[in-house]
């Protein structure tokens, strides 16, 4: 009877041993890390203050880009012009990305400017959610 305990013992400590490394190859396995970062990924709604923050922002910009080009008296329209127009694309992206629209992030430098496509398909699809400024 006592070797009988003891085998019974013996069995149930493999077999827990073995689920133990069963458990742990599970954890480690590509199907459970992605189910993991998925379930990461989903975030709360971003913060409808931020969200109008930055609408509130576009119009300003959108306002200060139409006086630029109406005002025929401004001291070096076409720097003031870039300066607003590449502000304006700056907050265009950041609205995108708020939104969870795909934005293209690649560093601009000082001779380069984001495309008019561009700009229009991110302001239609802006438009599209919703948002307006």
């Amino acid at each position: 009877m006592c070797t009988l305990t003891w085998q019974l013992a013996y069995l149930i400590a493999v077999g827990l041993f073995v689920a133990g490394l069963a458990v742990g190859a599970w954890l480690r396995s590509a199907p459970h890390t992605a189910a993991v970062r998925r379930r990461r990924r989903r975030q709360a709604p971003p913060d409808p203050l931020a969200t109008l923050a930055i609408q509130i922002r576009l119009g300003e910009l959108a306002r200060e880009l139409r006086t630029v080009v109406d005002d025929p008296d401004v001291y070096a329209r076409a720097h003031h012009w870039r300066a607003a127009q590449d502000a304006y694309d700056a907050m265009l992206r950041e609205a995108c990305r708020a939104a969870g629209l795909p934005v293209v992030d690649q560093p601009l430098r000082t001779d380069e400017h984001v495309a008019e496509e561009e700009r229009l398909r991110e302001e239609l699809e802006l438009s599209s959610r919703g948002w307006s400024w």
